[in-house]
């Protein structure tokens, strides 16, 4: 450690301007809360601006940030952590209050430091990474019931129309149709907050791409086979919100004389889960080794990821990886929930099962439709036979434009709009 270098980091953080008024993010953490607070997410999320949004709000002068991507941290020992604290006693003639480490994946055995720091009793600590080693399921051994985890993922809809000053309340007809614009938008480019608030959507697109495949896999796991980790990486992105299998995978690989073992493949897909790129969603069954084996289906972190590889527009797909993404922002405020998709052994699939603890709350499916018509009846018969099977009579259609209540085999189906709904789930999340 240069403790020179160390200097003029916390010098130079000392001088930082307030981060001012950015776009409000809904996740709330639990700053009275004597927990860990670790929030994980894909890279360019916002993480590191929601610091120091927090920090601005708990006390500049009180708050130690580090940075472990700042070139002059990027060697730090797990050791030298405790020692980086005191030199910021040196600097500003205290101890900081709160300790804010950012990228904290960098650093290994890393939870070793923060469990010594929190075991003081003296400070208030809060981590943030690009790797779902974070999640607190990964962790607990270490830190053994200290932490409460959060997923940050890029903006949602309702903080989109936030960066767009567009307010989504009282609509007329007009206002709506311009709304419905800014989601297909939404939709095509995702929420990444540069994207979302540049022109070059397209080019920043592709260097997250690049930083995912380079930076959070091919470097963070020594990976040397860069052909075969992206070829992996694309036909994720080729099949989102499809059910993957691994050995169709491996026996495309060797269709076109790719050489790969499965070992290999599904060591890859788990470097892929660890950056937080890219979610395996389960299939929902009472059977453990049903529930843990594949196929499983696939979705990105990011719609506008697809746009890497986009050959032509299918918004019931993106919509259908929107959906998720938003079950996903919930579950920070529902611990107990948990999201699925059931498919039976004669292929019938319904997008979306949602448990709250051991009872099926909801079952949702994901259709590109503008009216009763475009709904596929095959769609419908899934979405009956499931409420049948699985005793939930809590149904509902995420649709386009069509809205309504319909009985299908004497289920009632709530049909509501994708914006509505999103708006609705933000909402439901602000209480």
């Amino acid at each position: 450690m240069d403790a020179g270098l160390i200097r003029d980091y916390l010098a130079e953080f000392s001088k930082r301007q307030p981060a001012g008024k950015p776009v409000p993010r809904q996740l709330e953490v639990a700053l009275k809360e004597k927990f860990i607070i670790s929030t994980v997410g894909p890279r360019r999320a916002g993480k590191t601006f929601y610091f120091l949004q927090l920090i601005d709000r708990v006390g500049k002068r009180d708050s130690l940030y580090l940075n472990f991507e700042d070139t002059r941290l990027l060697d730090t020992d797990f050791r030298e952590i405790r020692a980086l604290l005191r030199i910021f006693a040196e600097l500003f003639g205290k101890y900081p209050k709160y300790i804010f480490l950012d990228e904290i994946q960098n650093v290994k055995r890393w939870e070793s430091a923060v469990r010594e720091l929190y075991d003081t009793f003296k400070y208030r600590i809060f981590v943030t990474g690009s790797s779902s080693k974070l999640l607190s399921k990964e962790i607990s051994t270490q830190l053994r019931g200290r932490s409460l985890t959060y997923m940050f993922l890029p903006f949602s809809f309702s903080e989109f129309l936030e960066s767009r000053s567009f307010r989504a309340e009282g609509l007329t007809k007009d206002e709506e149709s311009l709304l419905k614009h800014l989601l297909k938008e939404y939709l095509e480019f995702g929420g990444f907050p540069d994207v979302a608030l540049s022109e070059a959507k397209d080019k920043i697109l592709k260097d997250y791409f690049d930083a995912i495949l380079f930076k959070d896999v091919v470097e963070r796991h020594n990976v040397r086979n860069l052909h075969l980790v992206n070829l992996i990486f694309k036909q994720m992105i080729g099949n989102f919100s499809k059910e993957f299998s691994v050995n169709a995978m491996y026996n495309n690989f060797k269709s076109q004389g790719v050489k790969a073992s499965k070992d290999t493949i599904y060591r890859y897909l788990n470097f892929f889960e660890d950056s937080v790129s890219v979610f395996f969603l389960k299939r929902h069954s009472e059977k453990i080794r049903v529930k843990e084996s594949w196929p499983r289906k696939v979705y990105l972190s990011d719609t506008g990821l697809s746009r890497v590889l986009k050959s032509s527009e299918d918004l019931g797909k993106l919509m259908e990886n929107c959906v998720f993404l938003q079950l996903l922002r919930l579950k920070n405020d529902r611990p107990l929930m948990e999201i699925a998709y059931y498919k039976d052994s004669s292929g019938k699939e319904v997008d979306f099962v949602v448990k709250d603890g051991d009872e099926i709350e909801q079952l949702i499916q994901v259709t590109y439709a503008s009216g009763f018509a475009d709904v596929r009846k095959e769609e419908m018969a899934n979405l009956a036979d499931a409420s049948k099977y699985l005793k939930c009579g809590n149904l509902k259609v995420v649709t386009w434009d069509c809205e309504g209540q319909k009985n299908v085999d004497g289920h009632p189906v709530e049909f509501i709009p994708l914006w509505k709904w999103l708006l609705g789930a933000a909402k439901e999340r602000q209480k």
